[in-house]
Formats: C-alpha cells, sequence, structure tokens
C-alpha cells in the first residue's frame, strides 16, 4: 500500500517480520512526550522489535535506564532546515557517517514523527528501511505510507495516525512516563514531606515569551492556594532563575523557589509528587501530565489544538482568545507559522496568553484539588 488511507478503510495489516523500528523525533521534551502514546502502539503492534528513538542529546540520558517505549536513543547530527532541533548535537559534517550507519543496521521500519517532511522526509529516505511512514505536506517528498501534514490537529492524534498506517493503534491518553527510583530520590532531595495538604508546583517559564503568563498572577495563584492550606513550590531552569525570583518575591505567603535544582528526571520525581502542577504551555506541563498528575495549562487558543489534554477529569486547560498582536495588531491565526503567533507577520513577543484572569486558573485548581474528582 502506498500512501494515505481512504475515508472508511480498514486499518492496514501490520508488516511482517518486524525487527528494527527507527523512529525520527529529535527535539523538546513536549515534543517526545506527545509523541508517547505512538511509540507504545508500535512497541504493541510489534512486541519483538527493537525501537531505536533517532533524536536529541537529552534524550540518551533522559531515557537511559527508564521502562518505556524505547530500546536505545542515537543522536542525530545537525540538519540544515529541520526544525525544532536542540543545543549540543554533533556537526552537520557527521552526517554522512552516522546515516550510513544507520543503513548497515537494516531497518524494516523507519517512522517520520518530525514535521510536515519538507526536510525530514527526505532524511527519512535515507535511513534505508523497509517500509517508511510519515507526515507529508504540500510539495514535501513521499514516505511509502503517509498521512497529509495539516498544522491544526492534535499533536498526539497526528502520530497515533501515522503509526496506525502499519496496524498500530493507541489512545491519546496512553502518555505515561515511569518515574523511576532515581528520578524519586532527586525529588525527595529537594522538595520535603508537605506541612498542609500537599504540593502544588507552579511552572512561569516557556521558551517563547508569547507562552509565558504574567509572573505577578503566578503569585496572586500561589497565595491563593496556600490560603487554602496547600504548599507551593515554583519550578524553573537555572536560565528561568529570574522569572522564578520574580513569582517568589510577588507572594505573601511561604514558597519553595526550585531553580534548577534538579534535572529533567527529578522534575519527574518532583512533579509526581505534586498534587497539581499549574503551569505554561511548555515542557514540564506535559511531564506533569505524562506522570500522572493532574494540571492546569495556560494556552494561546491555537496551540490549544494541538497540545492541549483530550479530557478534563484531571486536566485543565484554560485559554487566551488573544488572536491579533498586543503590539501592532497582526493577525496572529493566519499567520505562516501558526505555531509562532505574530512571528513573520510582525515579529514582536509580547504575551498572547495575559488576558487569562487569575480566578480563572484558581477556580479550576480548586475544583481539581478539592472538588469531586479531587
Amino acid at each position: 500500500m502506498t500512501g494515505t488511507l481512504a475515508p472508511g478503510s480498514a486499518l492496514p495489516d501490520r508488516l511482517p517480520d518486524v525487527e528494527r523500528i527507527a523512529v525520527l523525533r529529535a527535539n523538546a521534551i513536549g515534543d517526545y512526550l506527545m509523541s508517547l502514546p505512538a511509540l507504545h502502539a508500535l512497541t504493541r503492534a510489534y512486541p519483538r522489535a527493537r525501537l531505536t528513538l533517532v533524536g536529541a542529546p537529552w534524550h540518551q540520558g533522559f531515557l537511559a535506564g527508564r521502562p518505556g517505549p524505547v530500546s536505545e536513543v542515537l543522536v542525530l547530527p545537525r540538519v540544515d532546515g529541520l526544525a525544532g532541533i536542540t543545543a549540543n548535537v554533533p556537526p552537520a559534517s557527521e552526517l554522512p557517517r552516522f546515516l550510513a550507519a544507520l543503513r548497515e543496521r537494516g531497518f524494516d521500519l523507519a517512522v517520520q514523527l518530525h514535521g510536515g517532511g519538507a526536510t525530514s522526509n527526505p532524511l527519512v529516505r535515507q535511513f534505508g528501511a523497509g517500509t517508511t511512514v510519515g507526515l507529508r505536506a504540500p510539495g514535501a517528498a513521499a514516505l511509502d505510507r503517509w498521512v497529509p501534514y495539516r498544522y491544526y490537529q492534535p499533536e498526539v492524534s497526528r502520530y497515533l495516525e501515522v503509526v496506525a498506517l502499519v496496524g498500530a493503534t493507541g489512545c491519546a491518553e496512553d502518555a505515561e512516563l515511569a518515574v523511576t527510583d532515581v528520578d524519586r530520590a532527586q525529588a525527595d532531595a529537594v522538595l520535603p514531606p508537605p506541612v498542609g495538604r500537599g504540593w502544588v508546583a507552579l511552572h512561569p517559564g516557556a521558551t517563547d515569551p508569547r507562552r509565558r503568563w504574567p509572573p505577578q498572577r503566578f503569585a496572586a495563584v500561589g497565595d491563593a492556594l496556600a490560603d487554602a492550606g496547600f504548599d507551593v513550590a515554583v519550578t524553573g531552569s537555572a536560565a528561568e532563575r529570574e522569572l522564578v525570583s520574580t513569582v517568589v518575591s510577588a507572594m505573601r505567603r511561604p514558597v519553595l523557589p526550585l531553580v534548577g535544582a534538579v534535572g529533567l528526571g527529578g522534575l519527574a520525581g518532583v512533579l509526581a509528587r505534586c498534587e497539581l502542577a499549574i503551569s505554561n504551555d511548555t515542557g514540564p506541563l506535559h511531564l506533569a501530565r505524562a506522570v500522572g498528575t493532574p494540571t492546569v495549562g495556560i494556552y494561546w487558543c491555537g496551540n490549544a489544538i494541538n497540545a492541549g489534554p483530550a479530557t478534563r477529569s484531571r486536566h485543565r486547560p484554560v485559554l487566551s482568545w488573544t488572536v491579533h498582536c498586543p503590539c501592532c495588531g497582526a493577525d496572529c491565526t493566519r499567520d505562516l507559522y501558526p505555531s509562532r503567533p505574530g512571528g513573520p507577520a510582525c515579529g514582536h513577543r509580547p504575551s498572547f496568553v495575559a488576558d487569562v484572569q487569575v480566578d480563572e486558573i484558581v477556580d479550576e485548581a480548586l475544583d481539581l484539588l478539592t472538588g469531586p474528582a479531587g
């Protein structure tokens, strides 16, 4: 079978004799976690296969020894034009040697879960796999089996649709990430037992400033939850120290700052110990969901389509409906790059979620913490 599934057609049969699977997904933590249901689906469909993630440097440390669908990680060198590549990757000069080594492995199946395919599809075709599947935007090279890439689609469903092309099925909520004993030990070293009703984590950071809710509002939420008897921690990377400090300084109630205190695994352990995580639309929000912690997420409306949770029993997205740049009025919904509201249309970087109100977040948080679901 070549190309897409016809409407109403049956799920394709699984491929025979698949022992080696390569998956291209070489970007950040949130991106990886949104692909987890598809990876789990692949390993259920092909339980004897070894799944190799062609990924980023951080994948190696984070996934080493962690139970899950990934058997090994190979770090992709820099590829010109491939979006989302993280820092500290091997130079592009290493790419020919890397691809030659992949071909020697004799992969039976290669899966492209890295964008619309303009750069990633030609790359995956060089893996030398028996069958290639993935996403295809208009103008991108075809793979053996592919589904059309359109920007506005829930990411988890997008990748499940890809792996369905080879008979692998899964659930959008099947994004469970194993928390290891090492993760828990790192968390216990920085997060003491709660004094009150349990820990709530606030995460005010995000790489893109347009996804950041004002820190003073995080502080107001923290005070409201502390008033309700919960212990509050504010998490952030070392690069987000000033942002975390702004939240802590604005709070009138005691708060525990956790800035660069643990690595990614330790953060998974911290979030797993929390009763709730409140965060901008960024990696730690998806990490909290993956370790089973209820969340309140702050989303720009367009991003909520792609990255928001599908259910509401344990996860509550609160949306900003800003559709024009607050600085110049440019229409960010019709941008050439919808994932970057205000991008080429204007270049401004104000918060696109500042219209979300404090009481919206507090109401959802308390409903999860103290309502029937809680």
